[in-house]
């Protein structure tokens, strides 16, 4: 028996297969569970790349203006569509949109995973697990988000009147020299940025907007759909009285809103419209004078009793050249109210929203003609701001010389008086023309702005309101000036800044003969009402503060802040960011104080800085600069627009 034992404990065959059975059970464990940690990996980089790929797509998606509801539902279809040989139903997915509709934000997506194991519940069962516990799904959790960047669209809206060729305080250098450079500057600095940025089309744009008395929208635009072309608008016809051209061949007439030469007089021209495009045609002066060969005639001046001449003069045959005087510089007036203070689309249909070229009357003053008698009185001067043309006669009062619109159909003369600087029929367009929005990431883009930055020169008076309307219209996506993004693209920021060295201004007459209580420019006369009505285009939607009938000075800025308030908060419930700045005006004047408020009221709020005065508060978008600080501000303002598009 002792020996059998013995025996029994030495021999290795039987132990060998049962070590065996014992070692198979960890063995396979760790097989099971090492397959199954390989197949839920690669299901877990499989669901991270569909959760990628959905969240680029969905991100484009969001740009285009889709809704919330639409953007979930097609980030989840694009995710499932994506997950190849995975169950969708084994996969939850979330999907969280940016809180931040003005632009930026983050886009995240998250999945959890319910995995299947294939060996872990056999495994588990082994190692004297549940039947419940050992076939529970493993749960997995991955995420992924995009941080959306923004775009930017600027209007620069600069102010060139005459006063900004006054020297920057602090500096021995003009102001618009001051401003050409801190504006070169901040496209430059913002270029710079935006040229590391590959995957985003048109990243900044930057456009320009020159104004002073008026703002000029470019010639090349005088066909444009949104401008008036008809004569339709309520404003087009305020200083022109058609009447007066009353001739049996040769008169005018008004059908359907619209005036039209009518009559054989009109030759060619007959059934042309009567429009202030048309009068820049029309207008025509005398480029050459020569006598025809052989028309010599003597006619007699004086008879004697016995009716031969006493006094005679000869007189001759010419043959006339005619050439253009004038041609539309680009210059619009201010449309009436409402349309002043919004960005509402020009429609045909609703003439009122057209835009009107600028076309300053001929004032009253002296008259002359091509076969002027010697002998004749000298004709009476009536000492307008403006008379540029050789008025009718035949018209007695100045009112009446400055709206009959035959004088325009006689040509000039060429021994007329040579026309003051800026005297005309584009009297107050000093500006050069609005540069629409254009990609500074475009090295020819880049240069074409800061050019047409260079090109500016102060001349004329002040009307910020028209300049800010005009720069809003640049950023807009709808006509006159299309370039912007649609107003529903998310993470897409739309700026306007403004900048001014005075309060607005209307200038007013030492002499009025015709009544027109101003001087011309984008608002017309300040004492012509339009369309039949009796306010005129300054003073209609201001408020009872505003005389009616106070043609000072001090009114038209008043009426013309009161404009600028409502723009103003137009502008930024449209999600236009407004930026303003203030150069050297003074607190302690009156009326520096007054534009210096209104600029503040009319800014933005920072989204990232705190009002240094109430920390509760987000700082205004304002700047008081002097000439000496201006590039430092325009530093400021590259800062905030730059945070615009931080990428973290």
């Amino acid at each position: 028996m002792r020996e059998f034992c013995r025996r029994f404990l030495l021999d290795r065959r039987g132990n060998y297969a049962l070590i065996t059975a014992f070692a198979m059970v960890p063995l396979m464990g760790g097989l099971a569970l090492g397959v199954d940690f390989i197949e839920l990996n690669r299901q877990k980089q499989m669901i991270l790349s569909a959760l990628d790929s959905a969240n680029l797509a969905t991100a484009r998606r969001l740009t285009e203006g889709a809704t919330d509801a639409q953007l979930k539902a097609y980030a989840v279809e694009f995710f499932n569509a994506s997950l190849n040989n995975i169950d969708p139903a084994d996969v939850g997915v979330s999907v969280t949109l940016p809180t931040n509709t003005s632009g930026g934000g983050v886009l995240k997506m998250s999945a959890t995973l319910n995995y299947h194991p294939y060996f872990h519940p056999a495994a588990a069962l082994l190692a004297g697990a549940s039947d419940s516990d050992a076939n529970k799904p493993i749960k997995l959790m991955v995420s992924s988000q995009v941080r959306l960047k923004n775009t930017l669209e600027v209007a620069m809206v600069l102010d060139n009147s005459g006063s900004m060729s006054n020297k920057g305080s602090g500096t021995g250098q003009k102001r618009i020299d001051l401003l050409k450079q801190a504006a070169k500057q901040l496209v430059d600095t913002l270029a710079q940025q935006a040229s590391m940025i590959q995957q985003v089309d048109k990243p900044v744009q930057f456009s320009l907007v020159p104004f002073a008395a008026s703002v000029n929208v470019g010639p090349q635009n005088d066909n444009a759909p949104w401008m008036d072309t008809y004569g339709l608008s309520p404003v087009h016809h305020e200083n022109f009285d058609w009447s007066t051209l009353n001739a049996a061949d040769k008169y005018a007439r008004k059908i359907n809103g619209t005036w039209y030469k009518k009559g054989t007089g009109w030759g060619l021209e007959e059934g042309q419209m009567l429009t202030r495009f048309g009068l820049y045609r029309d207008m025509k002066v005398v480029t050459s004078h020569e006598r025809i060969v052989g028309s010599k005639r003597v006619v007699c001046d004086q008879y004697r009793s016995n009716n031969t001449c006493a006094k005679s003069h000869d007189e001759y045959d010419y043959n006339d050249t005619y050439g253009p005087f004038a041609s539309w510089q680009g210059c619009v007036e201010v449309r009436p109210y409402p349309y002043n203070i919004d960005d509402t689309p020009a429609s045909a249909g609703d003439p009122a929203s057209l835009f009107v070229p600028m076309f300053a009357p001929d004032e009253p003053g002296n008259h002359w003609y091509v076969t002027q008698d010697p002998n004749e009185a000298a004709p009476k001067t009536y000492g307008a701001a403006n008379s540029w043309w050789n008025d009718d006669p035949s018209s007695s009062t100045g009112k009446t010389r400055q709206s009959n619109m035959a004088k325009y159909f006689m040509a000039r003369p060429m021994n007329a008086p040579v026309l003051a600087a800026g005297a005309g029929p584009n009297y107050s367009c000093t500006t050069t023309p609005i540069t629409p929005l254009t990609d500074v990431t475009s090295a020819n883009g880049l240069a074409s702005l800061k050019a047409a930055i260079d090109l500016m020169a102060p001349n004329g008076n002040t009307n910020v309101p028209e300049g800010l309307a005009w720069g809003w219209r640049t950023v807009s996506s709808g006509e006159p000036f299309s370039g912007g993004r649609p107003e529903s693209e998310r993470g897409n920021d739309k700026v306007v800044i403004v900048l001014t060295d005075g309060e607005n201004t209307y200038s007013t007459l030492s002499s009025d003969p015709a009544g027109n209580k101003s001087t011309y420019a984008a608002y017309g006369y300040t004492g012509v009402s339009y369309n039949g009505g009796s306010t005129t285009r300054l003073f209609s939607g201001t408020s009872s503060a505003i005389g009616q009938f106070n043609y000072s000075s001090s009114n038209y800025t008043a009426a013309m802040n009161e404009h600028m308030a409502k723009l103003c908060d137009n502008a930024k419930a449209a999600n236009i960011m407004v930026m303003t700045v203030a150069l050297d005006l003074s607190s302690t004047d009156a009326g520096d104080k007054k534009a210096m408020d209104a600029l503040r009221a009319c800014s933005s709020e920072s989204r990232f800085r705190k009002d240094p005065n109430d920390p509760s508060k987000p700082a205004k978008l304002f700047w008081n600069a002097t000439g000496a600080t201006l590039s430092d501000n325009f530093k400021e303002i590259a800062n905030e627009l730059s945070n615009l598009r931080v990428v973290g």
